[in-house]
């Protein structure tokens, strides 16, 4: 067997790639696994190995201790490094990893087990001195714990004890919603750690979630490299992170630095990790959690210290000393992160799964982007919709934002619906520029997600770009490209549908390449040059168009029936829909209660024969690691379950069937069969 040492990476995606290519360049052999929905994922392209570990779903692959010790085994592994989420706090797989003969990167299984329980780890945390939110942590009856509550004071938040990443948490306001809130916190614990234990802690208004990156290695040695602010959050995950934060100045840094390096210390700590404060506007800090693993959001850091974390847990982990003291650990410049995700703004950030039809990612100083995307591939229902990571490094905080704004507006992402545009609207907002955004930033800001109408000038340029695509190659080279408006004094009707949004056209052909295009009772003339239609399918068109002297260059993917058009980062998906039969809207919905995507289906809250009503929560479903509500959309009467609790489902399968009220009419569309 060689020598060489072999490095199995417990993950995929864009994490799997991050490990990948420091351990790569360190001269380890990688070994990656993959389940049987990653089989054409980049991270098993890239490794020097693939194994194979089957299943769809996260349990019945990355979650799989045998399957990956077996993977260790197959591929002659020496060191097995979990990345982050799946079994990276898994104090099972860590012993297990131990006791097979393989290098776990990371701490013992002991300090995992002790730091992933919140009311253990606060116990321990409170003991060695660090001060820990108000809260309870005990018995488990609906009773002591409202009593709890009530003794806390509202705002209260409700956590997982085995948890997080913002799963199986809850925020109560008050009485009126404690229960059901327990009762959701509950059912999503179990789901994602397989404990429903809970603890509740006073929720601190207007603070800061700061973190501080810890290292240590079996020397005694144990330093921290500073803060990341990371209080932009949605329904507590995080969105945007920075390093340093612009809360914290330099005393404050070294008091929460201080504070985290004596929680390391206390448990015997080995390894990157990192301990989580909440910040209140007074400068106090209580200690939140610590994770026993690397962050999502380590790239911040990195860009700031000029450290490769990846590296170090590798050294770490053969017994190395850390590189330097805490002495010379310092901080240049400003970094800034967002999270890319596949998920619909618009419909409550209900995540997204299908192709990407097309990738390009941006370039520049300054700009890092990590992600496992590929035109071609798949964005799949069974794991975390995170896309990746862009990230962006200035000489200070401003220099920072501008870059990553216009790194967002250089991203080519076609494919599901995502969070870019989102993203771009929280770099803009007043507060976060002025770096006073706290974690009630999304709460108070209420940045747009429903749907928006297409502005009328994008639609008259998308349906000129989709005219023009119609248009075989050798009438635009011709010069002929007119000629489907026949005598240019008759125009070209179109209808065309956007996200629901159905806009009807009016084209014209002037001559020299120019249209005047009616639409939402609005005219423009638009001349256009430079048209380049690809030769292969699923390649980028591209155009100049001129619109009130401004010459503005548009790319965009198209096909006989679509159009995709990318604008500042974002995509644009316009449908034809000229010869489609007209509908009629329907004033009640079908009474099918479909799935949404292939997920888990948590709890039914019906039962056959049961009255219900328009809206009314009818059953619970997990998918993309996420719990969605699904409501009745329409008032009537249960007739039929297609599914029990606990199932695994498709996304389209009819879950619940509802039968309309008595008396209550139903509108058919045109065209439907009766």
């Amino acid at each position: 067997m060689s020598t060489t040492e072999t490095l199995l990476i417990a993950n995929r995606s864009e994490i799997a790639l991050r490990i990948m290519r420091t351990a790569q360049a360190e001269g380890y052999r990688t070994v990656a696994v993959y389940s049987e929905a990653d089989r054409d994922a980049l991270h098993a392209q890239s490794a020097d190995i693939a194994v194979a570990i089957g299943g769809q779903t996260s349990a019945e692959s990355y979650l799989d201790i045998q399957k990956i010790l077996d993977a260790a085994k197959q591929s002659g592994a020496t060191a097995v490094h979990p990345g982050y989420g799946f079994l990276a706090e898994n104090a099972q797989f860590a012993s297990a990893c131990e006791e097979s003969g393989l290098r776990f990167i990371g701490p013992s299984a002991e300090v995992i087990e002790l730091m992933g329980n919140k009311r253990k780890a606060k116990e321990f945390v409170a003991a060695a001195g660090v001060a820990c939110i108000p809260g309870f942590q005990g018995a488990q009856d609906d009773d002591t714990l409202i009593a709890a509550a009530q003794r806390i004071g509202f705002p209260l938040m409700i956590k997982a004890a085995a948890g997080g990443g913002g799963r199986g948490m809850r925020l109560a306001h008050g009485d009126a919603e404690l229960t059901s809130q327990l009762r959701a916190a509950r059912s999503e614990s179990m789901s994602a750690f397989g404990s429903d234990e809970l603890i509740l802690e006073k929720a601190l208004v207007n603070a800061r979630h700061i973190e501080i990156q810890v290292f240590a290695d079996s020397h005694g040695n144990c330093i921290h490299l500073g803060e990341r602010d990371c209080s932009v959050q949605r329904r507590h995950q995080k969105v945007v992170e920075e390093c340093p934060s612009p809360a914290v100045d330099a005393q404050l840094r070294e008091e929460m630095g201080q504070a985290s390096v004596t929680v390391a210390r206390a448990c015997g700590y080995q390894g990157a990790g990192t301990v989580e404060f909440l910040l209140c506007p007074s400068g106090e800090f209580y200690f939140l959690e610590m994770n026993t693993r690397l962050q999502v959001e380590h790239p911040v850091t990195e860009m700031v210290s000029g450290f490769d974390l990846v590296a170090w847990q590798l050294a770490v982990a053969r017994g190395e000393a850390l590189p330097v003291s805490q002495a010379q650990v310092t901080q240049q410049g400003h970094a800034i992160e967002v999270r890319l995700y596949a998920e619909d703004p618009e419909q409550q950030f209900l995540p997204q799964a299908g192709k990407v039809l097309h990738w390009s990612a941006p370039k520049g100083q300054g700009v890092r982007i990590d992600h496992a995307l590929k035109s071609g591939g798949e964005i799949t229902p069974f794991y975390d919709p995170m896309l990746g990571k862009l990230i962006a490094c200035g000489q200070d905080r401003e220099e920072a934002r501008r870059k990553l704004a216009r790194a967002l507006t250089q991203l080519e992402f076609i494919g599901p619906k995502n969070n870019i545009h989102f993203l771009q609207e929280i770099l803009a907002e007043p507060q976060f520029i002025a770096g006073a955004a706290d974690t009630s930033f999304l709460d108070q800001n209420r940045l747009p997600t429903s749907a928006q109408l297409v502005p009328a000038e994008i639609a008259a340029q998308a349906l000129l770009l989709y005219h023009l695509y119609q248009i075989p190659s050798r009438d635009q080279r011709n010069g002929r490209s007119d000629w489907h408006s026949g005598d240019n004094s008759v125009a070209l009707h179109y209808r065309l549908d956007i996200s629901g949004q159905t806009l009807d056209y009016a084209l014209l052909a002037l001559g020299e390449n120019r249209y005047q295009i009616s639409v939402d009772k609005r005219q423009f003339q638009i001349q256009w040059r430079n048209f380049k239609k690809p030769q292969e399918t699923g390649e980028l068109c591209s155009a100049e168009l001129l619109i009130d002297g401004v010459r503005q260059k548009r790319t965009f993917l198209a096909d006989r029936n679509n159009l995709h058009l990318l604008l500042s980062g974002r995509q644009f998906h316009f449908v034809d829909i000229t010869h489609a039969p007209a509908k009629s809207s329907l004033s009640q919905g079908s009474g099918r209660i479909t799935a949404p995507m292939d997920g888990c289906l948590v709890q039914v809250l019906v039962e056959p024969r049961q009255e219900v009503q328009r809206g009314d929560t009818i059953a619970l479903m997990e998918a993309m690691k996420m719990e969605h509500a699904l409501r009745a959309d329409r008032d009537g009467t249960v007739i039929k379950l297609g599914a029990c609790e606990g199932d695994q489902v498709r996304g389209g399968q009819l879950l619940v069937q509802i039968e309309a009220a008595p008396g209550e009419t139903v509108k058919i569309p045109s065209g439907a069969i009766s």
